[in-house]
């Protein structure tokens, strides 16, 4: 450990021709030691400034705690999340699946093309166009380099899925400049550690919280996306070539200063502008004018609390619940397959995996059920499609749900439980992965601050659909009714999901009254059927 000279010091040179180092510097009439040269004296049993000085003024050195004088820093942009609850942030496909990349990352299947770099792709739109990913060692705004081979593979590894969360923060960034293509936005270290809950760790110091910080702020800015989308109407094409999603424009160190002259790193500052993708998706002069989008959701800023919470032991929880933000983010039900889930959850190679391997399914399932677990403790509580995912399959915690509070009335309850056939904490039926796969969950009820804004989100699209509902109304098909058409016409199930280019499944839950059809899809179940609309029934 190097040492200093304290302000007992009494400036009588007796210490500076002993030092075997020469870190012992006189800078304007005051005694100075170098930590960076000063190595304590090695090879001495007693440091050599300490024997020579007859006041004892050199101590072993330590950085000063404290208040010190602190570099200027670049005033940030205004917080988020000003109403303490949620944010507006841009919820465009390129946002979605950035976050899933960065929360999923090699569960993700990734090809190689011709040139050997690594990419990931889905189809979008219907299969009209396409969207793909790939990563790179910089993050500025020069022209970006993917990586090849074992660098791409090593980088995808060393994502951490805590930077979905960034990922969001940037989305939310964005939403408040007019031109987000155009404009940076600022962010610093103490934002950052109250998004996401960071200002509450106090195991974590100072540095480590900064080093943590400054590597969850990059990785986003690492990966670079082709859009391709033909064009609708008056929004012309977005065909974008290997664009930088986000770029990190400037890193700015801010440093304080001990009695020593010593630095410490104590602040950090993040200069931040969208990608291209931006003037396609968030766009909202062009978007009056119906040129281009402007799409956005709601942000709960409990959502960025509870990942930072339980992404190491439940990281499949957290990746469901990244992908529930986006899927549920209109406000409607969206039925969900179990399979759907585990790919999130886990990815398509270890769901692959376990399906040829019976005796890994077990464990599989019981990490399933805790992840479900999780995700209904933290308010996104899941609503089992009684017909596909009936009581018998469901896990043990959500059969115990409805278990009384009071003690006179469990006890009663566990006695009936006990005289019945099958009981709650029976074993699990036989064939139950089988019975998973093809599960379903209609919906997942939302947190309080979810329901808020996506009730705001329904009441704003009222206006819209007021001139729809006439018109809905006058075309809605009863299940009878087209049961009885069907049969009319000597239909079967599979011969009219040919005819509307539906599955034979999906005809089956209209016909059963599981759900109702779409506006769209009634339309094309009266030409398959040969119905007018002024002579249907009601639903």
């Amino acid at each position: 450990m190097p040492y200093a000279i304290t302000k007992r010091c009494i400036q009588c040179d007796n210490c500076l021709p002993h030092c075997p180092k020469g870190a012992i510097q006189v800078i304007d009439g005051d005694y100075w030691i170098d930590p960076t040269v000063c190595n304590d004296c090695e090879g001495y049993m007693t440091p050599q400034c300490v024997l020579s000085c007859p006041v004892d003024s050199p101590i072993p050195y330590q950085a000063k705690k404290g208040r010190c004088k602190i570099d200027a820093k670049t005033v940030a942009s205004p917080k988020l999340f000003t109403n303490g609850n949620s944010h507006p942030f841009a919820s465009a496909i390129v946002i979605w699946e950035l976050c899933n990349v960065l929360a999923q990352r090699q569960s993700l299947v990734w090809d190689m093309d011709a040139e050997g770099e690594l990419y990931y792709q889905r189809q979008i739109n219907g299969g009209k166009g396409a969207i793909a990913f790939r990563v790179t060692d910089s993050v500025d705004s020069t022209a970006a380099v993917a990586l090849k081979g074992a660098e791409a593979v090593s980088a995808i590894e060393n994502f951490d899925l805590r930077s979905a969360c960034l990922h969001l923060i940037y989305a939310a960034y964005a939403t408040n400049l007019e031109q987000p293509w155009a404009e940076e936005f600022i962010i610093n270290d103490k934002q950052i550690e109250d998004y996401l809950g960071l200002d509450k760790r106090k195991d974590l110091n100072k540095s480590t919280k900064l080093a943590l910080i400054k590597e969850l702020v990059q990785q986003p800015c690492q990966l670079i996306a082709s859009i391709n989308l033909p064009a609708k109407g008056k929004i012309q094409e977005v065909k974008l070539e290997n664009s930088r999603v986000w770029h990190l424009l400037e890193i700015q160190h801010h440093f304080q200063e001990d009695d020593l002259g010593c630095k410490h790193l104590v602040g950090l500052t993040f200069k931040i502008q969208a990608g291209e993708w931006a003037q396609y998706f968030l766009n909202r002069q062009a978007c009056k004018e119906r040129k281009a989008f402007y799409q956005y959701g709601t942000l709960p800023k409990v959502l960025l609390n509870t990942v930072m919470s339980i992404w190491q032991q439940h990281e499949g929880a957290a990746r469901m619940m990244l992908w529930l933000l986006f899927k549920t983010k209109m406000g409607k039900e969206q039925r969900v397959t179990i399979p759907t889930l585990m790919r999130v959850a886990y990815g398509e190679v270890k769901l692959s995996h376990v399906a040829l391997q019976p005796e890994h399914r077990q464990r599989l399932l019981r990490i399933f059920e805790s992840d479900l677990e999780v995700l209904h403790h933290y308010g996104l509580k899941p609503i089992f499609d009684p017909v596909t995912y009936p009581e018998e399959i469901q896990p043990l915690w959500a059969k115990l749900v409805n278990i009384p509070e009071d003690a006179e009335a469990a006890l009663e309850f566990w006695i009936d439980d006990g005289s019945n056939s099958k009981r709650l904490t029976d074993a699990a039926p036989r064939g139950k992965w089988t019975r998973l796969m093809n599960a379903r969950i209609l919906d997942f009820e939302m947190p309080s601050d979810w329901k808020k804004q996506l009730s705001k989100s329904k009441q704003k699209k009222s206006r819209t659909t007021k001139s729809k509902t006439q018109m809905k109304q006058q075309i809605v098909l009863s299940t009878e009714y087209i049961l009885e058409a069907r049969k009319k016409l000597g239909l079967s199930q599979r011969d009219l999901a040919q005819l509307t280019g539906k599955s034979q499944s999906w005809i089956r839950d209209i016909e059963n009254g599981r759900f109702q059809a779409k506006l769209e899809d009634q339309i094309l179940l009266r030409k398959a059927l040969g119905i007018n609309s002024n002579s249907v029934g009601g639903s």
